[in-house]
């Protein structure tokens, strides 16, 4: 993996079942299941995943970005004015956090430390 790079975009679905119907119907798109709650996918181009959300889907994309050290990256984005949506967090995998950058775009960094 390359730092400082796209990595990675998730998506949100009200239904994951028929989410991966869908694309890998249309699309032929491999899935992985992580649980009840995400699947991610392979085969896209770019790999990324589904998160189960009951909410109104009004942006569903999150763009996820890859970084040596998540710490030094969150310093830097909170420096010049970006703000931290959600704290670092494990997850299978790595680690990572979101943040929103200085227009408002939520995105994603994360590590496998």
């Amino acid at each position: 993996m390359k730092n400082n790079q796209i990595n990675y975009i998730e998506f949100k679905s009200n239904d994951i079942q028929k989410t991966k119907e869908f694309y890998s119907t249309i699309f032929n798109w491999k899935f992985t299941d992580y649980g009840p709650n995400y699947v991610a996918f392979s085969q896209s181009g770019l790999e990324g995943g589904f998160e189960f959300s009951s909410e109104k889907i009004i942006n569903g994309c999150l763009v996820v970005l890859y970084a040596d050290n998540l710490k030094i990256v969150k310093e830097k984005i909170i420096s010049f004015g970006g703000i931290i949506t959600k704290e670092i967090f494990k997850f299978p995998g790595g680690k990572r956090f979101h943040f929103l950058d200085i227009t408002g775009n939520e995105l994603a960094v994360w590590s496998e430390e």
